[in-house]
């Protein structure tokens, strides 16, 4: 019996040294984790906003201990903005916006207030949310902008509230454009900290007790963690990359010119290819930017009216057409951003170019028209009008001529004797008047 004690009393004691050594395991162990880093370097759009999206969803997966945003925006599309403001408000990891590049404008403010952790880097500034239409800036007075303007403010007053930051300056930004510098934000307790990389914010955080959006607290423990970086797809770069309204306006301009030269030259193939590819393309870019319909529909009159163009010259008329609905929907096919980004602007340089080369090309396609109509034709019996030949009999009033190469009965009204040069007048039924030469 006593064996018996003892061995179950050894077998106890090592079922029980795993858990023991565990408990013993050193504290510093227990602090380690991973904290990602992405990078916004753009204009905020659909595509970037579906990256930081699928970044926090991987950090929250995972279990990262921070996920680091670096930030340099002009800004960008209103909704995606809110998709990525919600997303960041809603992560069980806690997340730092680090603007690091030269701004967070526009959009790039509210995502900056809208974070656990706000940081800037020397030489930054961010700020400038007051939203404005593309074509310009909306008067003060218009009820549409009231309406823009007292909910772009309302969304930062929020957003600066539930982080327990100044809302009285967030707002400032949206109504009054202001822009603030690194130095000006944190004394204005838009921002919690200045530092020069990544590494400085996870020295500055360590042992620091954060405010997470729902109220609560929470210590982040950073001194042994790891840091590693979140890169877009080779496939998201690619739709960020069409995310370009200029390169959306030649696509769909260079679609339309190939497909024309296919349908008017059946065979080439070439051409209609390359026009379908773009035109696929440009269907891909409407699935990110905001088209304006209409505008595409005036692209498509006037590749209409450069057509008739062609076939019913009009001496410019249909030309100028052309051109104007061409500028027109070009300005028009993106519908307006409340920011008022340039980025998300068709560059009115390429506008002028496509509309331009355009011009030039119908200007010279018409040119050639009016010419070939107004030349006197040389093929056929029409072509015979004119030509000079030689009386094969005597003509009185009918008789047989030689003409360009060919035998052909001829009439004239006044005799004319076998041998005489004679010019054709009319065509009639392959019979040929003619009158004789002087």
């Amino acid at each position: 019996m006593n064996r018996l004690h003892r061995g179950i009393a050894i077998a106890l004691l090592l079922g029980a040294l795993p858990a023991g050594a565990a408990a013993a395991a050193p504290p510093e162990d227990r602090g380690q984790g991973i904290v990602y880093s992405v990078t916004l370097d753009d204009v905020i759009h659909p595509i970037s906003a579906r990256f930081l999206k699928g970044a926090i969803r991987k950090a929250n997966d995972e279990g990262a201990v921070l996920l680091i945003i670096k930030l340099d925006t002009p800004g960008g599309l209103g909704s995606s903005m809110e998709e990525m403001i919600r997303a960041i408000t809603t992560s069980r990891v806690p997340v730092v916006v680090f603007v690091n590049g030269s701004k967070a404008a526009s959009a790039g403010f509210f995502l900056t207030i809208a974070a656990d952790v706000a940081v800037m880097a020397p030489g930054t500034r961010f700020g400038a949310a007051h939203p404005i239409a593309v074509v310009g800036e909306i008067p003060k007075d218009s009820p549409m902008m009231a309406k823009v303007e007292n909910d772009a403010a309302a969304y930062a007053r929020t957003l600066a509230a539930n982080r327990g930051r100044n809302s009285r300056a967030a707002e400032e930004a949206v109504r009054k454009s202001s822009a603030f510098t690194e130095r000006e934000a944190l004394d204005l307790r838009l921002i919690d900290y200045i530092c020069r990389d990544e590494g400085e914010i996870l020295a500055v955080l360590d042992g620091k007790k954060i405010r997470r959006f729902d109220g609560s607290s929470q210590v982040l423990r950073l001194d042994r963690v790891r840091l590693a970086s979140l890169d877009m797809s080779g496939r998201e770069k690619f739709l960020s990359m069409l995310a370009d309204p200029t390169l959306a306006v030649l696509l769909l301009s260079i679609g339309m010119l190939g497909l024309y030269v296919e349908f008017t030259h059946p065979g080439l193939i070439f051409p209609g290819v390359i026009g379908g590819v773009c035109l696929l393309l440009f269907a891909l870019a409407t699935q990110t930017l905001p088209v304006n319909w209409v505008g595409a529909a005036l692209i498509a009159l006037a590749i209409v009216l450069f057509l008739l163009e062609i076939k019913v010259p009009s001496y410019g008329m249909l030309t100028l057409g052309g051109i104007a609905c061409l500028i027109l929907g070009s300005l028009i096919l993106f519908k307006p951003s409340p920011e008022g980004i340039p980025e998300l602007r068709v560059a009115r340089g390429a506008i002028a170019s496509i509309a331009g080369t355009a011009g030039v090309i119908m200007a010279i396609l018409t040119t050639l028209v009016v010419r070939s109509q107004r030349g006197r034709a040389t093929t056929g019996t029409v072509g015979l009008v004119s030509e000079e030949g030689t009386a094969l009999t005597d003509l009185d009033p009918e008789g047989r001529v030689f003409v360009h190469g060919e035998y052909w009965n001829a009439q004239a009204r006044r005799p004319i004797r076998k041998g005489a040069r004679v010019r054709v007048t009319q065509v009639r039924d392959l019979v040929l008047e003619v009158e004789e030469v002087s």
